[in-house]
């Protein structure tokens, strides 16, 4: 095998990859895209990208993710049905029966923007809690229904969803979000167990802290744990955690499903 061809291993395969304007949903895209793959990238906002000073418009993501592939900009609430029905139509429209799902969108994201607060288990307020509960478990549950449905016809396909550390331990801040990637865990791992008989393999990452816009944006960080290598106790790139979207979505992951991968350096040795 030359080079090239390892270099371009998802050739001919399409992607959609949820929240893919910034942060890691665009590293997963632009991950994809480098291997060969046709990314539609999804998005809530055009302009969501600028939020974090990681872009300008969904447009122009999509547009620099497309040079040597094709690329589509697709706009959607996914914690809406017709919305994922669009935004699912309007990818196969441009770019071709989806293969590959990287369900990224998600968020500690309150109902009017910005984190909950307050944000603990007791006192968060109920619009907080459904709208994180949307934007996490429901989102995961209604997108991978939709598309699953498309790769079970086809008998072939991957899914990717976004899970977090969080899941795998009681916390007093930021409760419903660890609640709701511990929903998306077990659902991963259901939905894996229907799809088995498709051929389609279903599996779950669960980041650790992660150097993005929003990350770097939103609270203090330890300067010693920006550090890049000596230690595993630091804050992860967003590229080593694509990586493992790679392993997920290509030709080495063809028999791997119903699994849950941490990305957090050993910050978690116990079992999930």
């Amino acid at each position: 095998m030359t080079s090239h061809d390892t270099n371009k291993l998802l050739a001919g395969k399409v992607a959609l990859v949820t929240g893919a304007g910034r942060g890691l949903g665009r590293a997963f895209a632009e991950k994809l895209a480098a291997l060969g793959a046709d990314v539609a990238i999804h998005g809530m906002r055009e302009n969501g990208p600028a939020e974090y000073g990681e872009g300008t418009t969904l447009t122009a993501v999509a547009v620099e993710i497309g040079r040597g592939v094709r690329s589509q900009r697709v706009l959607g609430d996914l914690t809406k049905g017709e919305d994922i029905a669009r935004v699912i139509a309007e990818t196969e429209a441009a770019l071709g029966p989806i293969d590959i799902l990287v369900h990224n969108a998600g968020g500690d994201i309150a109902a009017g923007g910005g984190k909950p607060d307050p944000n603990d288990a007791v006192n968060i307020k109920e619009a907080d809690v459904r709208a994180v509960l949307e934007r996490n478990l429901l989102s995961t549950i209604l997108t991978c229904q939709a598309v699953a449905r498309g790769m079970m016809e086809r008998r072939r396909g991957r899914i990717v969803t976004l899970g977090s550390v969080a899941a795998f331990k009681g916390r007093t801040q930021g409760s419903i979000y660890a609640v709701s990637k511990a929903g998306v865990t077990h659902y991963t791992r259901c939905l894996a167990d229907q799809l088995r008989p498709y051929d389609v393999a279903v599996n779950c990452i669960a980041p650790g802290d992660t150097r993005t816009g929003r990350f770097l944006g939103t609270r203090a960080v330890d300067p010693d744990r920006m550090v890049e290598t000596g230690t595993l106790d630091r804050i992860a790139t967003v590229d080593e955690v694509a990586r493992v979207v790679e392993f997920f979505a290509g030709p080495m992951g063809a028999f791997v499903s119903g699994q849950v991968l941490r990305i957090d350096g050993g910050g978690q040795c116990w079992p999930g």
